[in-house]
C-alpha cells in the first residue's frame, strides 16, 4: 500500500434503509460492497438517476451481499457510467440478482412504454432507468463463489461470504485488507425462520458495518404470526372479498406460499383459489430446488406446496385476474408497492371494501406501501389517482430481518470490541436505537453514517 489509510465512501444506505453500496478505497484499489437501486422518497430515487460521486471506471471489484433490489439494482448503471470489472456472490445471490434485475428492466420498459402511450409522465419521452439490454451486459461480469472460502481479491486483500439467513444465498463480508478485518453485515436475517437457517456470527471485527433496519423493533415469533393470518384470510373471505400481500418474490413469496399451504392442510381456512403472480417468483421457487443446503424446504414439500398454486407468469393473465371479483388469495411484487404486478391489481380493487390488504415486511418511508399503511385513503398508481377503501393490515413477524434484540446477539461472537462501528441501513430512529442498544449492552461506542460522508480508517 502507498498510504496507511483506507477511505470508507457511504454511497447509500446510511441515513436511509434503501441503496446499499460502500465504497472501499485503499489508494490503490477501489472495492465496492453491494450496488443497490434507492427506492422510497421521490429525492432518494432522483439519485439513481444522478452520475455517481466517484470515477466509476476505477472500481475494481464489486462485492454482493445479497440478490435483493437494493442491494444490486444499481448494477446496470453501474456498467452504463463505465464499471467493467468482476461482480461476486454466492452462486443463489447471482442467480436472485439475474432474475430480480431482468424483471426490474422489463418492469421499466413497460411503464415507460405506458407513459408514453397515456401521456402521464412529466419526460418526454419517459425512459426506462436501465433496460433489458444493460442487463445482458451487466450478467458476464457474474463471479459466483462459495460460503466460508477466503477468496484472493488481489494483492494484500481477501474476503470471505458468510451465512446469514435473511434470503436464498444471503450473507455477510468479511474483507480483510493488510491483517485489518472489514465486517459488512448485509442483512442479517432471522434466528428461528421458517424457511431459512439461523445467520452465522462474526468473531473478529476492526471496522464494523451493521444494518439497524429493525432496530428498536421487536418481532413476535412466526409461528405467533400464523393465527392474525388464518383470522384474516376466515374474515375477508367470509365478508366476499379477497386478501391481496404485496411481497418481495425472493424468500418473502415462497413463505406466504407455504404458511398457506400449510393452514389448508390443517382445514384452518377456506379452499380457495390461490395465486402466485410473479414470473420473479417463479424462477425463485426452481431455485429452491437447485438450493438445498441454503433452505429448511424438503423438495416434496415444494413441489406439493406449488401444486396448491396458480402461478401466473403472463401479464394478459394478470389483466383478466384483477378484474375478477371472485374471493382469492393474491400473493404479488412488489413488497413495498414500487411498482410491479399489484399495482394492476390494486387499480381495479382498491375501492372494494371487503378486500384486505396485508403488509408482511418493510415498508420504507415514501413508498405506496408505507403510505397506506399510514392511512392514506388515495392511491396514485399508473398517472391516476385511485380511490382506497380495502382494509390494510400489518403483520411484522414474518419479516426476513432481524429484529431489536436479533441484531445485538448478531455481535455476541465478536472476541474484541471494534475501533470503528458505522451504523448503517436504517432510518434514524431504528439506527439512534441500534445504537444506544449497543452501548448499553456492549459498552461500545458506535457512529450512524451519513449519505456520501467519507469515512478515514487508519490501517497502522
Amino acid at each position: 500500500m502507498k498510504n496507511n489509510k483506507i477511505n470508507i465512501h457511504f454511497l447509500g444506505a446510511a441515513g436511509t434503509v434503501t441503496g446499499s453500496k460502500y465504497l472501499l478505497d485503499t489508494g490503490e484499489r477501489k472495492i465496492l460492497i453491494d450496488c443497490g437501486l434507492f427506492q422510497g422518497l421521490k429525492e432518494l430515487r432522483l439519485k439513481n438517476w444522478e452520475h455517481p460521486p466517484i470515477e466509476v471506471s476505477e472500481i475494481d471489484a464489486v462485492l454482493l451481499t445479497h440478490g435483493h433490489m437494493d442491494h444490486t439494482g444499481y448494477l446496470p448503471r453501474l456498467v452504463k457510467h463505465g464499471f467493467n470489472g468482476p461482480i461476486y456472490g454466492t452462486y443463489p445471490t447471482l442467480d436472485i440478482a439475474k432474475i430480480i434485475l431482468n424483471d426490474s428492466a422489463k418492469i421499466q420498459e413497460q411503464e415507460a412504454e405506458r407513459a408514453n402511450k397515456e401521456g402521464y409522465s412529466k419526460h418526454s419521452p419517459a425512459e426506462p432507468l436501465y433496460d433489458l439490454k444493460d442487463v445482458e451486459k451487466t450478467v458476464p461480469f457474474f463471479k459466483g463463489v462459495p460460503p466460508g472460502q477466503w477468496l484472493p481479491l488481489m494483492k494484500n486483500i481477501k474476503a470471505r461470504f458468510q451465512y446469514n439467513g435473511h434470503i436464498l444465498g444471503a450473507t455477510y463480508i468479511e474483507l480483510d485488507v493488510l491483517g485489518k478485518r472489514f465486517v459488512f453485515s448485509g442483512d442479517i436475517g432471522r434466528t428461528n425462520d421458517l424457511l431459512l437457517y439461523p445467520p452465522l456470527k462474526p468473531k473478529k471485527a476492526d471496522v464494523l458495518f451493521i444494518e439497524s433496519t429493525y432496530g428498536g423493533r421487536f418481532h413476535p415469533e412466526e409461528a405467533e404470526a400464523l393465527p392474525e393470518i388464518e383470522k384474516l384470510v376466515n374474515k375477508t373471505i367470509e365478508r366476499g372479498g379477497s386478501l391481496f400481500i404485496p411481497s418481495f418474490s425472493v424468500e418473502r413469496a415462497q413463505l406466504m406460499m407455504l404458511i398457506f399451504w400449510r393452514l389448508l392442510q390443517q382445514n384452518k381456512i377456506p379452499k380457495v383459489q390461490m395465486i402466485m403472480d410473479s414470473p420473479m417468483g417463479a424462477n425463485v421457487l426452481e431455485l429452491f430446488h437447485r438450493t438445498r443446503d441454503w433452505h429448511r424446504l424438503e423438495d416434496a414439500e415444494c413441489d406439493e406446496m406449488c401444486s396448491h398454486f396458480t402461478v401466473v407468469s403472463s401479464y394478459r393473465e394478470t389483466m383478466e385476474l384483477r378484474s375478477d371479483d371472485t374471493p382469492k388469495i393474491v400473493i404479488a411484487g412488489s413488497g413495498m408497492l414500487t411498482g410491479g404486478r399489484m399495482l394492476n391489481y390494486l387499480e381495479t380493487q382498491a375501492q372494494n371494501a371487503n378486500n384486505t390488504l396485508l403488509f408482511v415486511g418493510y415498508q420504507a418511508e415514501g413508498t405506496r406501501g408505507r403510505k397506506l399503511l399510514e392511512g392514506e385513503k388515495e392511491l396514485k398508481v399508473y398517472g391516476k389517482t385511485v380511490s382506497f377503501q380495502m382494509e390494510v393490515a400489518e403483520i411484522e413477524g414474518l419479516s426476513a430481518h432481524a429484529d431489536h434484540s436479533e441484531l445485538l446477539d448478531w455481535l455476541s461472537k465478536v472476541e474484541q470490541k471494534s475501533e470503528r462501528i458505522f451504523i448503517v441501513h436504517g432510518e434514524i430512529e431504528g439506527a439512534e436505537a441500534l445504537q444506544k442498544g449497543i452501548k448499553e449492552t456492549y459498552d461500545w461506542d458506535s457512529e450512524i453514517s451519513q449519505l456520501y460522508n467519507i469515512e478515514e480508517i487508519i490501517l497502522n
